[in-house]
């Protein structure tokens, strides 16, 4: 069933690209709001992780998803690559999984009339704006590692060249926390690229017949785009331009070198934690605060914005050690511990 744009102010046909940036802040509340009407056409339910989605696209920063099968985080990433106009390329991570599968490689053509043969580089699924790497602990290290480039540069390096990927290139993975055999752990320096790691529970009753109810009538809902390309990477750019405060610089400084052990620690994290954040937690903290606000109306960043993104942040950027999990303390509830004495 075709249905029209959801709010024709929104469409690709009407450019935000020429409007300063007052204009686009008071814009992006509309398009905030857009994105999770056309989302929710197919998505029921998951509001915090849609939330946090958001959040990670406009501040230009890659998601984790964790959570067991069945939880619509490939339909989700599918219907927002739709809702933006983006290209989606997904890539099913198993452990026969090669880097020039997800990064491409040369082919030998060979010219009928002529019988020359020349080398032609074939692009791999990473070409593309927005990449779903479905299962992504399920192939080796060696092959995680070919995302590494394309998440800090925005650019692969294959057959000896250095190609650059059409921007805006966002990269959401997803990973089953409950199936671990024949599986790889994220090396900390890939899951460091990820600005959040997001745990999609399951939903509540009511959220689950509607689910069974939608997808068992057999009618399928048409996602149309409610943003262009461009117009989401000037919204980006905006993002960045957005000032933060000193003070909320200070704060999520403070809140990341909080997580790691050394003198003066705290005694939980003394106790339980085996490395701490590095400085691209504080970053992301900073730019996930300003994306909320941003998503929000508001220009300037507060300390409840800091605090709701610190979770989605740090959460996957401390380690605990043995004693942690042989007395059942997390990453959340030690991160909780921290933001109460947050100032």
């Amino acid at each position: 069933m075709s249905q029209a744009p959801l709010d024709p102010t929104l469409s690709p046909a009407h450019s935000l690209q020429g409007l300063d940036d007052g204009a686009l802040l008071d814009r992006l509340g509309g398009v905030r709001g857009a994105l999770l009407e056309a989302i929710g056409q197919r998505i029921v339910g998951q509001r915090d992780v849609v939330d946090a989605m958001l959040i990670a696209l406009f501040a230009r920063g890659h998601c984790l998803f964790v959570g067991v099968p069945g939880l619509a985080k490939t339909l989700l990433v599918n219907t927002t690559a739709e809702a933006l106009g983006l290209r989606f390329g997904r890539v099913q991570f198993t452990p026969d999984l090669m880097p020039a599968d997800i990064t491409g490689t040369e082919v030998l053509e060979e010219d009928r009339g002529s019988g020359r043969r020349s080398l032609r580089f074939m692009p791999g699924p990473i070409f593309t704006n927005l990449l779903l790497a479905d299962e992504i602990n399920r192939t080796p290290p060696k092959t995680q590692a070919a995302l590494l480039q394309a998440m800090a540069e925005g650019a692969v390096t294959a057959a000896g060249q250095t190609r650059p990927l059409d921007a805006p290139f966002l990269v959401m993975a997803t990973q089953n926390p409950i199936e671990q055999e024949g599986t790889y752990p994220l090396p900390e320096a890939q899951l460091d690229r990820f600005m959040f790691s997001v745990n999609v529970g399951y939903p509540s009753e009511a959220e689950e017949v509607a689910i069974v109810e939608r997808t068992t009538a057999g009618e399928e809902v048409a996602v149309h785009p409610v943003l262009s390309k461009a117009d989401l990477i000037a919204l980006q750019g905006l993002v960045r331009r957005l000032p933060a405060s000193p003070d909320l610089v200070a704060a999520a400084v403070r809140l990341v070198r909080a997580t790691r052990p050394g003198p003066g620690a705290h005694p939980l994290v003394q106790r339980f934690v085996q490395w701490g954040a590095g400085p691209r937690a504080s970053q992301y903290l900073v730019l996930g605060a300003k994306a909320r606000a941003a998503l929000h109306g508001a220009e300037i960043a507060r300390m409840e914005d800091l605090r709701a993104v610190a979770p989605l942040v740090l959460g996957h950027r401390v380690l605990l050690n043995f004693q942690a999990e042989a007395e059942g303390q997390s990453p959340a509830s030690l991160i909780e511990t921290l933001l109460g004495s947050l100032r």
